[in-house]
């Protein structure tokens, strides 16, 4: 049964993928925009939309969003047809900053906005307002490997901490071996691939290392990768790219990208009775630890990173869309309000879980709904 859900997963994920010619989407970020079949899924959520607005709805930001985007644009477009959606994965730094220069209508980043950011954004927010994080895709970032001969893979915080920074460089380390007893791991030298790009992945993953293994991680967490070494690649669709190819290689990409390519992720030794994979319910039993941290309408999120409980997975990430809480476009408020009240919706939420996202929490996922209704 295990392995039969794991190809449909992998059916689902890859259609997200590699349908493009159904979007109406013409312009290209780091990863290139596509269609996904929504299934019956897609068709009751398109049935429930109420449509606002008109024209062109532009939205950069977040490329670990980016097979969640493209399912709700292909589910809002087919209701909506008076407004074309332009979402480009770019990645989450340069998502903000096009929404910092007005050139979008919100943005997407996997990590909250900064006080410098929140700051910048009320020269371009009108009327007295700022911007704010709307918490809509939640969801495992897994660590992708490629090692021949090795199917099953635990790592823990540390040991990741050490291969991501070049201290672990051959798979046949002896702390590699003490955590997978009777597995035959090979004297091959480790291909590690961080993001090249500012990358909200990278500032959650890396936020991991820092709560989970601080000794052995001396950087600072960050959109920007700072560990010593390694190679990059751009966008999550590059790093995962890089991982299917080369023999040795390993880095952290969204669960969907694994899913979508068949790549193994490795399980954490997360100091529970057992390993915890990387999967949605059990990024979903971290998730629903987090804590708000946002004031008013601003619903930023603390994840906990070094959590030990049963079968909950700690490399997660949440990914926000950016808008003023008031003083938006007027030309794109309404088909802002109208898009982001339908992803943040019952339907929207849902429709995720087959991707490798893991929908909101319940609690969490009412506030955003009071927080996108008041948008003005």
């Amino acid at each position: 049964m295990k392995l039969q859900r794991n190809n449909r997963l992998r059916a689902i994920a890859a259609g997200a993928l590699a349908v493009s010619g159904a979007l109406v989407l013409t312009a290209c970020g780091s990863d290139n925009n596509s269609g996904s079949s929504g299934g019956d899924g897609g068709t009751k959520a398109a049935s429930n939309i109420k449509c606002d607005g008109k024209g062109q709805l532009l939205a950069s930001g977040s490329s670990a969003q980016k097979n969640a985007m493209d399912l709700w644009v292909k589910n809002f477009g087919a209701a909506c047809k008076d407004v074309k959606i332009n979402y480009k994965a770019t990645g989450s730094g340069a998502g903000i900053q096009e929404w910092l220069q007005g050139k979008t209508a919100f943005a997407g980043s996997d990590s909250a906005l900064k006080p410098e950011e929140v700051a910048a954004s009320k020269k371009m927010c009108t009327g007295g307002g700022q911007g704010i994080n709307l918490p809509m895709v939640g969801g495992p970032i897994a660590v992708g490997f490629n090692v021949p001969g090795v199917d099953k893979l635990t790592l823990d915080a540390k040991t990741l901490a050490e291969i991501f920074d070049s201290k672990i460089t051959n798979w046949n380390d002896d702390a590699i071996k003490k955590l997978n007893k009777g597995v035959n791991l090979p004297n091959l030298k480790i291909q590690a691939f961080h993001r090249s790009d500012d990358s909200g992945t990278t500032d959650n993953f890396t936020k991991y290392l820092k709560a989970a293994a601080p000794s052995a991680w001396p950087h600072e967490p960050g959109k920007a990768w700072e560990g010593k070494g390694g190679q990059a690649a751009d966008g999550s669709a590059g790093v995962s790219s890089q991982v299917k190819q080369v023999s040795g290689s390993i880095s952290y990409f969204e669960l969907s990208y694994a899913t979508a390519s068949s790549i193994k992720t490795v399980d954490l030794n997360t100091g529970a009775a057992a390993p915890v994979q990387a999967t949605v319910d059990n990024a979903s039993k971290a998730i629903s630890e987090a804590k708000v941290k946002g004031t008013g309408k601003d619903l930023a999120l603390d994840l906990a990173y070094d959590t030990k409980a049963e079968g909950a997975y700690p490399i997660t990430l949440v990914t926000y869309e950016i808008a003023c809480d008031k003083g938006n476009k007027s030309d794109t408020l309404a088909a802002t309000k109208s898009f982001l009240t339908y992803v943040s919706s019952e339907d929207g939420q849902t429709s995720l879980k087959e991707l490798g996202y893991a929908p909101l929490p319940a609690e969490i996922a009412t506030k955003v709904r009071e927080s996108v209704s008041s948008l003005s």
